[in-house]
């Protein structure tokens, strides 16, 4: 399975080869490749066929056997531990478990993002137990497990056409589309180069809470620039009056083109100064 998973840029495919090198396992070299999004990957090695992924992508290549393996999978999968099913010469053989633990942050992170009044949607390829098992220990309500690489992009359009503003965060090769349409697309740093091309936001640690800076960046932000556009409208809406001699009549008072022009450069430097204390803005 390993040596099928070489050429995969699929987080868990990383995770089944680096496990196996710490074994001091021999991989072997594939004479061909081909990874399927949403499914798995396929490869001759030594000239047998192997193949890995969900247990539908091996039916769909002719595997036999995998009911024998299905009832493990799923205890593995109440878990939360993502389980893939390995077939040689159409014979499924095993089943792989793999479980990232879910860090601590990230469950801060989420309830974070709730108190600022945000709704988190879990979209996973996952299966349900799993994916239930993941949003249980995140404190996610709202679920959608197999999901599709192409269901989650149709998924993402569904919520914009239905007048929500929508952030998607993802770091795999299957994230990609979905990350491309939605309103901002957050990759981490730590996973694959189509998913950071496809973002507008990448998060150099793939920390969660980086989401949550993003925001609190973006919303001070857009609120400084209403205060400095507020600044730029009062000076203005003050001082062409008066320099065009509105005070005339009443005080005889007109606005000398020296003041008038130190008055201007303040402007400049009360907006420049008011961008400028962005940079104390508390992102944690």
């Amino acid at each position: 399975a390993a040596a099928a998973e070489q050429h995969s840029e699929h987080p868990l495919a990383s995770a089944i080869v680096a496990a196996a090198k710490d074994r001091n396992l021999i991989l072997g070299k594939p004479s061909s490749f081909l990874s399927t999004t949403g499914g798995g990957v396929s490869a001759t090695i030594s000239d047998r066929a192997i193949l890995v992924g969900k247990p539908a992508f091996l039916r769909e290549n002719g595997v036999s056997g995998l009911e024998a393996l299905e009832k493990r999978a799923q205890e593995l999968q109440v878990n939360g531990q993502t389980v893939v099913f390995v077939g040689i010469e159409k014979r499924a053989v095993g089943v792989i478990a793999a479980s990232d633990p879910v860090k601590k942050s990230a469950a801060v992170a989420v309830r974070a993002l709730q108190r600022l009044g945000l709704e988190v949607l879990m979209l996973t390829g996952d299966n349900e137990q799993t994916a239930q098992a993941v949003a249980r220990e995140l404190g996610i309500a709202q679920v959608e497990a197999g999901v599709a690489p192409k269901d989650k992009h149709k998924r993402i359009e569904q919520l914009r056409s239905s007048g929500h503003v929508v952030a998607m965060a993802g770091d795999g090769i299957n994230d990609a589309p979905a990350l491309a349409a939605a309103d901002v697309g957050i990759a981490m740093g730590t996973g694959t180069d189509v998913a950071m091309e496809s973002a507008g936001i990448t998060l150099i640690k793939g920390d969660l809470n980086g989401i949550l800076s993003a925001i609190r960046l973006s919303r001070a932000v857009m609120r400084n620039i209403r205060q400095n556009l507020f600044f730029a409208f009062a000076y203005n809406a003050a001082g062409i009056p008066i320099a065009a001699g509105l005070l005339y009549p009443f005080y005889g008072l007109l606005l000398s083109p020296i003041i008038a022009g130190a008055a201007m450069s303040l402007s400049s430097v009360s907006v420049i100064s008011n961008a400028l204390r962005l940079r104390t803005t508390a992102l944690a």
